[in-house]
Order: structure tokens, then C-alpha cells, then sequence
């Protein structure tokens, strides 16, 4: 859902729906349910998994053992620079409360969907989706921000970032990735807002979509995994 940041585009000669009724692969969404995990890597039924072949394609260098965080600051004393760096990430972190483990913990907690017209729309994660099988609604042509709000603890997180992957009629039509940057623990939430996008408008780009959308980090280290079903409509829906 996005271009360079999040955006749902729809696919200029994707096939043209036969009417404004839903199609017998749309009634099936009824029964399917969105899917949250710490990183499975299997593709929804009508996905092709070529979102992310330029990760699975990387070679990734093997940089040592993490360390907690306690040990890396009295490991990084005598380097000032490293250091002063670290202090300034950290300020405000109560060490007493970071733990001994070496690995980050991230929780994403919710998505927040916030469009100029209409109450801002907060979704837990992961996502609960509606009688239809979708876990929300967009109208064409709507502007809109995506926000998503998360927890890290224990240590610093380096390098998180943000991909989703979206398919229409089991074609892919957007591969997004967005470097969120490093963070480090704290108790209270961040929060991160993409940059504004417009939903596609017309018979074409209404229907039915759907999306993987990942968190992973420097290390390839995935914290969340989601598959899910969203729609794009000539209206906004009804709230029920």
C-alpha cells in the first residue's frame, strides 16, 4: 500500500469486474480468516511469493553473537564515539528495567488508518476481519495515512523496516519497503506515520486485495508476518 511509502495501486489492465456482485472467489473470503504470525513464510492461496526474492536473494553476513545491552555499553566504554552514540539513542531508558536477554523485542500493536473526512480507523494487530472476510475498507480515491503504532524492549532494534505486498486477482500489484530506522527500548509506544497516498479510483480498481506485510530488521529477524484481505469500494462503508 504504498509508493515510496505505503500505498494500495490497482493494476491499469487488471480484469474488469462483471458486475457490482461478489464473485464466487470473493464469497470465499467470507470463510477465510486474516493470519498473523512471527514470520511464516507461506503465501496466501492466490499469492505468487515473488514479493521478496530480492531479500531471500541477499547474502547475509554473519556479524557475531548479539549481546545484551547491559554488556554492549561496558564493552563500548573506552570507544567514545560509539559510545556518546549509544547514550543519545538511550536517553530516558531505564537500564534496571532491560533485561539479560541479547535479542530486541518488537511488538507491533496496531495500525491506524487516517483519512481527512472520517474518524481515524484503529486496527489491532493482528487484524479481525469482518463478515465478508475483509479487515477493512477503503473508497476510491480517498487520500489517507497509514500509522502504525509498536513497542520495542529489551535491546536496540537496528534497521527495522516495513514491507507489504499486494495482490488483485492474483496479480501482484505493489511491492513496498520502507526503512522505519533503529530504535531503542522504551516503555512507552512508537509511533510511525507513512506518507500520504491516494487509493486508485474507478470500476478497475475496486474489488477485492490481498496483502503480506512484514517487520523484519538488519539481522533478518522478522517480528511480524500478516496475510489479509482488504477491499477498495465506489463508497465508504457503512459503520455497522
Amino acid at each position: 500500500m504504498s509508493t515510496p511509502a505505503s500505498k494500495v495501486i490497482a493494476s491499469k489492465d487488471a480484469e474488469e469486474l462483471p458486475s457490482s456482485e461478489p464473485s464466487d472467489s470473493e464469497n470465499e473470503l467470507k470463510s477465510k480468516k486474516a493470519g498473523a504470525s512471527v514470520c511464516s513464510t507461506d503465501a496466501g492461496e492466490d499469492e505468487v511469493d515473488d514479493g521478496d526474492e530480492e531479500d531471500e536473494s541477499r547474502v547475509h553476513v554473519v556479524l557475531g553473537p548479539q549481546l545484551a545491552l547491559k554488556e554492549q555499553l561496558e564493552m563500548d566504554k573506552d570507544d567514545e564515539s560509539l559510545r556518546k552514540w549509544k547514550e543519545q539513542l538511550l536517553a530516558g531508558v531505564d537500564l534496571s528495567d532491560v533485561g539479560e536477554n541479547p535479542d530486541p523485542e518488537v511488538k507491533i500493536s496496531s495500525l491506524t488508518i487516517i483519512t481527512y473526512d472520517r474518524p481515524d480507523l484503529v486496527l489491532p494487530i493482528p487484524f479481525v476481519p469482518n463478515a465478508k472476510g475483509y479487515a477493512f475498507s477503503l473508497k476510491d480515491g480517498s487520500r489517507y495515512r497509514l500509522k502504525f503504532s509498536f513497542t520495542v524492549s529489551n535491546n536496540i532494534v537496528s534497521g527495522l523496516r516495513y514491507t507489504n505486498t499486494v495482490w488483485k486477482t492474483g496479480l501482484r500489484v505493489e511491492n513496498t519497503k520502507v526503512m522505519l530506522g533503529t530504535f531503542s527500548p522504551q516503555k512507552d509506544p512508537y509511533t510511525y506515520e507513512l506518507e500520504e497516498e491516494t487509493t486508485p479510483s474507478g470500476l478497475f480498481a475496486r474489488g477485492s486485495y490481498s496483502a503480506r506485510t512484514k517487520f523484519v530488521d538488519d539481522d533478518g529477524k522478522c517480528y511480524l508476518e500478516m496475510s489479509y484481505y482488504f477491499e477498495i469500494r465506489k463508497d465508504w462503508a457503512q459503520a455497522s
